[in-house]
């Protein structure tokens, strides 16, 4: 990249492994410090940051890990500064050190290392070409551990064998800089040699080498279907049951796990296979799961497997004995609800990770998952009436929702992200009226997850009128008990909270709904960082033994119901990825993930370029102002920096990725302008080309959940006091920062979500209502029921992952950076 390519990039793109450094120099609290930097910033117009925002950057010391510089430069960012602009400044102060951490490379990597899938035996080539402004080095690694004798361009395993598999990536050296490669994956195939495939290269080749086998299986047994190709770059895995894609995790990698059968996944499979533009299938094969049952007749008989795995085919007719049918729902839907990024109150973690990973087990159960992240008030009843019209005579109805909220007089209630403080009953969800709604649609089941807080709520005097129909299938799990907390881990990165980190290991079992809650109340009250302040409620009605795993046999539905299950399927496609063709001969890829059902995220990926072509890089922008986008976390070059943790694994490598979130207050159509920036070997300066695209409404953008009033029937059954916004002795209440004993953080502060005690434990001052915490073994924990103060951002929170390549890449070559020769 030349000198003038470096300059004119915005700050937001400078890479992870520079900007961290160079904030670890202009850290020091010395003369030429970030504070230095802000007061030549204040004086220039273009860039000018405000003494109060100068004091935001301070308060970020007080933060595990803060660093005021980091602050300082998105501002600098957000108001158009370029690297150009920045050596300038770093030039006038004279801070020679800072100038070397941004200083343009004298190494320049030409090619790149690329992942392969490759055949155990044959012969392994990674390529690394570079020049620098003298002789350079080649080092190369496996994840840490350097590769002994590979000091040249070409990393040569012969033959390879299993053991090589894992991640590989190059260092470049020349005199005292260096600079790394991006990261290549090799993955080894073990195949017999009679696969007819001879040891030759495969390269720019897609080859099935490994089919799937049909399996015959017993409900609760663990499925695993394998295949696998060979192709530079890795191959792309896409998992298939009978013609549908399946939508979990494991779907998406070449061996197919379900560790828990159930007879709904009986049916053919097969895997797609992509290799850029480049698309193969597997065979289709059956998978058979039969029943595990005992037969019952009232003479002998024997039963083979055949008659076991006859059952398991025709499950609608499935007879435990001669006496009992066994239950089944006519549908299944759940709706789930992550509240976290309150405005008047304490923001959260745990609910992002919570309900993407309940999303992923009940989509497993045959469930029509709706996953929604930071809802306000009328979205969250628009919400909750779209849930409602899928409901019907028999169907299963699943409702969780993790966020602050309240107990008051037997009444559950869920606190909207725009609730104010102090909120009352008008200005939530009653969980009770949401009940009575759905007893009058005749469900077969109906199911409330609650995390949150049960604390009575001292503003809300009202006493809600709401008369239940006695029925036989309600189940609520509470995860605390009547006036308690509920906590969420806060530790060096994302983790579930209390209740989800143990229900989630139990909710595939093929259990009575309300034995599995006992199991999973049984082994959360094991867990000594919240024996005696968190334990898990069950209240029932439940009189059949109806399970999460029960099958799901169809009912005669009307035509209004099959018309709203259409509805919601088509609200929840994504948009195709497309192909984008620009006048300079470039060739972009757009393509789109869903991470929650009104998260979107957009990647570009250059697919060609002309050879005369330096330096080429697309980016999207110009979004709808209804989605409030955030500049600094658009087109970043790894999914974590856009905050995109839980869907990283997912996402093909090499490309800018953008995350679109609360997709549901898009009034319009989304369009949105891609951008191709590049520079020619006979020119300085950028070119810039442009397109403008439009994926209509994507995901739940379609249901038009910004409607403030559109339906009321969730509004019909929870009182509407005349003043919602304001509540008696509001003004009385008052903020006590505290700094507890050691001794103090065993217990919590808080008995009410508005009592005036209390602080946070990581440096968080400010705000007008109250925070709980306590901390246990190095982690502190945070109620789901209280208001609020600051919290630290989410773009200072790493994610925990095992074998995220985009981690590896900054986690590893920070650890490598210091070995160089």
């Amino acid at each position: 990249m030349s000198d003038s390519s470096d300059r004119s990039l915005n700050l937001h793109f400078l890479k992870e492994p520079v900007l961290r450094k160079l904030c670890e120099v202009l850290d020091k609290t010395n003369s030429k410090g970030w504070r230095k930097l802000g007061e030549m910033v204040g004086s220039d117009r273009r860039f000018r940051v405000s003494s109060d925002e100068m004091e935001m950057c301070s308060l970020k010391v007080l933060e595990l890990e803060g660093s005021p510089s980091r602050v300082l430069l998105r501002l600098m960012g957000d108001r158009g500064c370029t690297l150009g602009h920045l050596v300038d400044l770093l030039q006038t102060m004279g801070h020679t050190e800072a100038l070397q951490c941004v200083k343009p490379p004298g190494i320049q990597i030409l090619i790149q290392p690329q992942s392969v899938a490759i055949i155990v035996g044959h012969n392994l080539r990674l390529s690394c070409c570079a020049v620098g402004k003298a002789g350079v080095q080649f080092q190369w690694f496996k994840t840490k551990e350097e590769v002994h004798n590979s000091s040249s361009p070409d990393l040569v395993i012969s033959p390879v064998q299993l053991t090589d598999a894992g991640f590989y990536i190059c260092r470049v050296n020349c005199g005292d800089s260096f600079e790394f490669s991006q990261w290549a994956q090799v993955d080894v195939l073990n195949v017999a040699t009679s696969c007819g495939l001879g040891s030759h290269s495969l390269e720019g080749r897609l080859k099935v080498v490994i089919q799937p086998q049909g399996q015959r299986l017993l409900v609760g047994d663990s499925l695993q279907l394998e295949c696998g190709a060979v192709g530079r770059p890795i191959p792309r895995y896409q998992w298939h049951r009978n013609g549908v894609p399946l939508h979990f995790p494991e779907a998406s990698k070449r061996r197919l796990t379900i560790p828990y059968l159930l007879l709904e996944h009986h049916g053919k499979y097969r895997c797609e296979i992509r290799i850029n533009n480049e698309r193969t299938w597997t065979n289709e094969v059956d998978v058979l799961v039969g029943p595990r049952i005992s037969v019952q007749f009232s003479g002998a008989m024997e039963c083979s497997e055949d008659d076991v795995f006859a059952f398991g085919a025709g499950a609608s007719e499935l007879i435990l004995n001669s006496n009992q049918e066994p239950p089944y729902a006519t549908d299944k839907v759940a709706l789930l609800i992550g509240n976290l990024s309150y405005r008047n109150h304490p923001q959260l973690k745990a609910p992002m990770v919570d309900v993407y990973d309940l999303t992923n087990l009940l989509r497993q159960l045959n469930f029509k998952v709706v996953s929604l992240l930071d809802l306000t008030e009328s979205e969250m009843r628009n919400a909750v009436d779209e849930f409602l019209l899928l409901l019907h005579k028999g169907v299963y109805g699943l409702l969780y929702y993790a966020g602050h909220g309240y107990e008051n007089y037997g009444n559950s209630f869920m606190v909207p992200v725009d609730a104010p403080n102090p909120y009352h009953s008008a200005n939530c969800l009653c969980v009770q009226s949401i009940l009575k709604l759905m007893q009058e649609k005749e469900t077969g089941l109906n199911v409330f997850l609650l995390d949150m807080c049960r604390k009575r709520n001292i503003h809300d005097d009202t006493t809600p009128n709401i008369l239940l129909r006695v029925t036989a299938n309600i189940v609520f799990g509470y995860a605390t008990c009547q006036d308690a907390e509920a906590f969420e881990l806060s530790s060096s990165g994302f983790t579930n909270g209390v209740f989800v980190k143990f229900l989630k290991k139990r909710l595939l079992e093929d259990e009575k709904i309300t034995v599995l809650l006992d199991r999973v109340a049984e082994d959360m009250g094991q867990f000594d960082a919240t024996k005696g302040k968190q334990a898990l409620e069950i209240r029932s009605s439940l009189s059949e033994r109806r399970a999460l795993t029960d099958p799901v046999l169809p009912g005669d539905s009307s035509d209004m119901a099959l018309a709203h299950n259409r509805q919601w399927a088509k609200a929840h496609e994504l948009p195709e990825s497309m192909s984008l063709d620009f006048d300079c001969g470039a060739q972009i890829k757009l393509g789109f993930a869903a991470e929650f059902s009104n998260v979107l995220v957009i990647y570009t990926h250059i697919v060609k370029k002309p050879e005369d072509m330096f330096f080429c890089q697309a980016h999207v922008t110009n979004f709808s102002p209804d989605l409030d986008v955030d500049p600094k976390e658009m087109n970043r070059e790894t999914p974590e920096e856009t905050g995109i943790y839980l869907l990283s694994s997912s996402l093909p490598q090499h490309c800018l990725y953008t995350r679109l979130s609360s997709l549901q207050k898009l009034r319009d159509q989304l369009g949105f302008t891609v951008c191709l920036q590049g520079s020619f070997k006979a020119m300085d300066e950028l070119v810039d080309w442009t397109t403008d695209v439009n994926i209509g409404k994507p995901l739940i953008a379609r249901l038009d959940l910004y409607r403030t009033m559109r339906r009321n029937s969730c509004l019909q059954t929870c009182p509407m006091p005349h003043s919602p916004c304001h509540s008696p002795g509001a003004e009385h209440l008052h903020h006590h920062i505290h700094h507890p004993h050691p001794q103090d953080l065993l217990s919590p502060h808080c008995s009410s979500p508005y009592l005036d005690v209390c602080e946070p434990l990581q440096g968080a001052v400010g705000g007008s209502g109250c925070v709980s915490s306590m901390l246990y073994d190095n982690c502190s924990f945070s109620h789901y029921g209280c208001t609020s103060s600051d919290s630290p951002g989410r773009a200072s929170i790493p994610i925990e992952t095992t074998d995220d390549i985009n981690e590896l890449q900054t986690v590893f070559i920070n650890s490598l950076q210091f070995h160089h020769q």
